[in-house]
């Protein structure tokens, strides 16, 4: 098993310079991608009680934006680590992987769940292991289980350091979000590119190790 390291500090780091030179570019993707993931859920939220049959479509309609918005993100950020500028629609640049994207969605949650239900140790074991399939459907064109599996791959001897970087990322949003929501603004852009940085981190130390492994004769 090959042992992958990575430094919080220069995924943050790079996180924090990307957000500093793009700042409004990222002020005006984040207001796009809240209005269109929190309007349905909005809705649906105010229609439970009286029409619940109609709040479950919005519920429905909210799911999938916050799919769509969750395809796009990650675009966004792998374009800014290949030295690409990123354009405003690539926010909406879910067509080629959304059903891929669903599936992998799909029985992500459904694995996490059911380690949840074993005591909720397996369950974060799992989120963590899992965590990375969006970048592979995205980045790779993986079909749902080679997401997972590479995934599971990339995050192999990594996953209590994996843990402490999602906590200080949540820490991070989290008192962004108490600065009046404005905080938002630096501190989802900077993490948001701080995962994709510890992505491509492990995907080059993990595909480095298989080309170095001797061959059979």
């Amino acid at each position: 098993m090959e042992k992958k390291d990575f430094s919080i500090s220069d995924a943050l780091k790079s996180g924090w310079d990307t957000m500093k030179g793009n700042f409004w570019y990222f002020v005006g993707v984040l207001i796009v991608a809240f209005v269109v993931t929190a309007v349905p859920h909005a809705i649906a939220g105010a229609l439970q009680d009286n029409f619940p049959g109609l709040s479950f479509l919005f519920r429905i309609i909210g799911w999938i934006a916050d799919i769509i918005i969750a395809i796009g993100l990650i675009t966004i950020a792998l374009k800014f680590l290949d030295g690409q500028k990123p354009e405003f629609n690539d926010l909406f640049s879910f067509q080629p992987f959304f059903w891929k994207y669903l599936g992998a969605s799909i029985l992500t949650g459904l694995i996490v769940v059911a380690g949840f239900i074993l005591l909720i140790i397996p369950g974060i074991y799992w989120l963590i292991k899992f965590q990375f399939f969006g970048y592979f459907v995205v980045d790779q064109g993986c079909d749902p289980v080679e997401a997972l599996r590479k995934s599971s791959r990339i995050t192999q001897t990594v996953k209590w350091q994996l843990l402490g970087f999602g906590l200080l990322c949540m820490l991070i949003n989290w008192l962004g979000a108490i600065v009046l929501l404005v905080g938002l603004f630096v501190t989802v852009p900077t993490t948001l590119i701080a995962y994709a940085v510890v992505y491509r981190k492990l995907l080059e130390q993990t595909e480095s190790a298989q080309v170095t492994l001797p061959q059979p004769a």
